[in-house]
């Protein structure tokens, strides 16, 4: 198996992409990684190349950059190439902590679509503290602004894929993000993207799920429109991220004998913070493209890289993109019999 990484991509790089690389070869003895930037750069965090390769690279698309105008243009960019190393059959998946719509874009325009797919989705696995599972899929987390209700189908059979595949959940329960849990509830895309959902026997649907249960357990993969979604997971993480600070100050600030009892409470502390941070899970996934595509954080540190080169291993044993490619295949010649 071959992982192709982008190596210059992230506020990081290269210094924590090639770390995590490192830490992850560790593990996945029998992984090569491609990484892709500035040699000179990256041989610096390198001091045994076992199953490693340096393929240089001139340009950086840049946080900056214009999404679909630096992909077309940085032809010789970290991303791009490693997004065409992906597409020329020389790795299995690529992994980056760049630009996010350039990964779209190097997605969708160097690596491709499934047939069948209207719309990739951009999947994320965010915690559980309730139910037998300790995490769900959420998508889309922000590929698509907009979306109709058969994307919003498309995006649950999607998930259902990954949550089994990957997540090796046996029949995953889906849900649809929506502003209430009657049928009727949400505007009228909604209300179709209900029925679509609802008549389709190949997934498990369990109805509408309210924003204030997503971290309840109530469901294994949950279903929205790609604006919305980056916003409830960016919300779920300042949340998460301001009662750490304000639990801490509160310690902090109640004299000794709340600092005595924060100490003795350090451990439990530390097991909320563990639960709450969904980076352990990896990166978040491009879905629909015909090979694995991991997009990490800008800022991910080597534990995060490491995560998610994890995350691609296992999708390129679960063969998940084959499998997609086949029931979407399958799915587009049955609708063009019945027309």
């Amino acid at each position: 198996m071959k992982i192709a990484v982008d190596a210059m991509g992230g506020d990081n790089a290269p210094e924590e992409i090639v770390k995590g690389v490192v830490a992850a070869r560790e593990e996945l003895s029998d992984v090569e990684f491609v990484l892709f930037g500035k040699k000179e750069e990256i041989q610096k965090y390198v001091s045994d190349f076992k199953n490693i390769t340096i393929v240089h690279t001139d340009e950086v698309i840049t946080m900056e950059d214009e999404p679909v105008r630096a992909v077309r243009k940085k032809k010789n960019s970290s991303m791009v190439m490693a997004a065409q190393a992906v597409k020329n059959g020389d790795a299995d998946a690529l992994f980056s902590a760049g630009n996010t719509g350039a990964l779209l874009a190097a997605g969708l325009f160097v690596i491709g679509r499934i047939k069948g797919v209207d719309r990739p989705g951009m999947t994320t696995t965010l915690p559980s503290l309730e139910g037998a599972q300790d995490s769900f899929t959420m998508l889309d987390v922000g590929a698509n602004a907009e979306s109709k209700a058969k994307n919003l189908h498309e995006f649950a059979v999607l998930g259902n894929f990954y949550s089994c595949n990957v997540m090796q959940v046996t029949n995953p329960r889906i849900a649809l993000l929506n502003n209430g849990t009657e049928y009727d509830k949400g505007d009228r895309i909604h209300k179709e993207a209900y029925q679509l959902l609802e008549a389709d026997d190949s997934i498990n649907f369990v109805g509408n799920i309210e924003s204030r249960e997503l971290l309840n357990g109530t469901a294994d993969v949950v279903v929205t429109d790609g604006f919305t979604g980056n916003a409830v997971l960016k919300n779920t993480e300042g949340t998460a991220l301001s009662m750490l600070k304000l639990i801490k100050h509160a310690i902090l600030d109640s004299g000794v004998s709340g600092k005595l009892g924060g100490l003795l409470l350090k451990n439990s502390f530390k097991e909320v913070q563990d639960k709450m941070d969904y980076s352990k899970h990896g990166g978040a996934v491009l879905l629909g493209v015909k090979a694995p595509v991991v997009k990490a954080h800008g800022s991910s540190n080597e534990e995060q890289v490491k995560n998610a080169l994890r995350q691609l291993t296992t999708m390129v044993d679960s063969r998940i993109t084959k499998n997609l490619s086949d029931y979407f295949e399958t799915h587009q010649s049955r609708q063009e019999e019945k027309e």
